[in-house]
């Protein structure tokens, strides 16, 4: 059964949309954004984090200002789908810090790995000696992001 949309109020989608845009804004700055207090601000973020709505907080760090320059999207074809090798498969693409998000997919792949290395040497690392010896992938298939035009923005509120 799938979860319906939760119950959000113009004001509600409002935080959250400032909080998608910056989230270091202090419950003040928010009251001032949107009209309320600080301690009504407060209230709401924290019914919203209790509600899991507000997942978590993080900082959007610059890939290549690290000296990441090259990013990919790894599809993985698995060899077998048993239960066991698909928690072997997860728990090596969680040790990897160069993979950066993993999906489950439908179509011809079965996962979508997101990857940024420092140079295409490093790309070809994690294919060739790690991710094509796990006995379970019968193959992958890389495509390198020539630029992205579009960050990853804030969900549609």
């Amino acid at each position: 059964m799938q979860k319906s949309r939760p119950e959000l109020d113009r004001i509600d989608r409002d935080l959250l949309a400032a909080l998608q845009h910056d989230a270091r804004l202090t419950a003040q700055e928010l009251g001032e954004k949107l009209g309320l207090s600080s301690s009504q601000v407060g209230r709401r973020r924290q019914r919203l984090e209790n509600e899991g709505i507000i997942d978590h907080y993080s900082a959007r760090l610059n890939p290549n200002a690290l000296g990441l320059t090259v990013q990919a999207f790894v599809e993985v074809t698995m060899a077998n789908h048993g239960a066991q090798n698909a928690s072997e498969f997860m728990r090596l693409i969680g040790t990897r810090p160069e993979v950066t998000s993993a999906w489950t997919m439908t179509g011809a792949a079965d996962y979508m790995l997101r990857c940024y290395c420092e140079d295409l040497a490093a790309l070809n690392r994690l294919i060739q000696d790690v991710l094509l010896p796990h006995p379970s992938i019968a193959r992958v298939q890389s495509q390198i992001v020539m630029d992205q035009f579009k960050t990853d923005a804030p969900l549609p509120l």
